[in-house]
């Protein structure tokens, strides 16, 4: 179906959207890709743990909704059902790349918000202040990618994008009780492996290796007032 390019008027709800979209509407489906693209991402990147093919993924799974949108219907979420497309294009991708790995059954507790995190605080934030910041955000990325994939997508999900459980049972097509429990060990696996990166660090923290303690010792020494020749030593 061909594109129309003059539509501008954003949508009331999402049987709206979807009647725009399936009519060939191209500034209603840019506009739902700019509104889903972070969500359908952090989707796409929980399940395969690789930038690269979380976008092409992605890209793949949005012509596969613009050619489903006729079938869309309007008993469920927009945002759900793009999510579903989105998880069965990723796991399908991952099933290629590990013949041998089970089909993921993807599955609460306190939130991180990680938005809090990795939001800058200050346009005029210090350099050391931004920099411990993206090591953070780093850290926290690369733990995440640790978790097993069976609560990976559950937790961004959860987490990152905030949905309900409802929201995300929907989109994954698993029981809410399933949902709970994958987020919540997920939460637990996280903070294990956060505390075991903390506890590292606490034993490195304020370093006092042998450099430092030669630098002192020579520092001292020198300042002193005419220090006395050690005994049996050359004048």
């Amino acid at each position: 179906m061909g594109m129309n390019t003059n539509t501008a008027i954003a949508p009331k709800d999402d049987r709206d959207f979807a009647t725009r979209l399936a009519a060939g509407d191209a500034a209603a489906f840019t506009e739902m890709m700019r509104k889903h693209n972070r969500r359908l991402y952090r989707t796409a990147r929980a399940i395969l743990r690789d930038d690269a093919e979380a976008e092409d993924a992605l890209q793949e799974a949005y012509l596969s909704a613009y050619r489903a949108l006729p079938g869309f219907r309007a008993d469920a979420k927009l945002s759900t059902w793009l999510v579903r497309i989105v998880a069965n294009e990723s796991l399908g991708r991952l099933r290629k790349r590990k013949r041998s790995a089970e089909v993921i059954v993807l599955d609460e507790g306190a939130s991180l918000h990680s938005e809090s995190v990795m939001s800058v605080e200050s346009p005029v934030e210090l350099p050391e202040r931004a920099a411990l910041r993206a090591e953070t955000r780093r850290l926290i990325e690369a733990r995440i990618d640790e978790l097993p994939e069976q609560f990976r997508t559950v937790f961004i999900l959860r987490e990152l994008e905030e949905m309900s459980v409802d929201e995300v049972a929907a989109s994954l097509d698993i029981p809410e009780a399933t949902v709970r429990s994958r987020h919540f060990r997920a939460k637990g696996l996280l903070r294990e492996s956060l505390s075991r990166e903390i506890d590292v660090a606490l034993e490195e923290a304020f370093a006092f290796d042998g450099a430092r303690c030669d630098r002192i010792v020579a520092n001292v020494l020198a300042a002193l007032p005419h220090p006395k020749t050690p005994s049996g030593g050359t004048p």
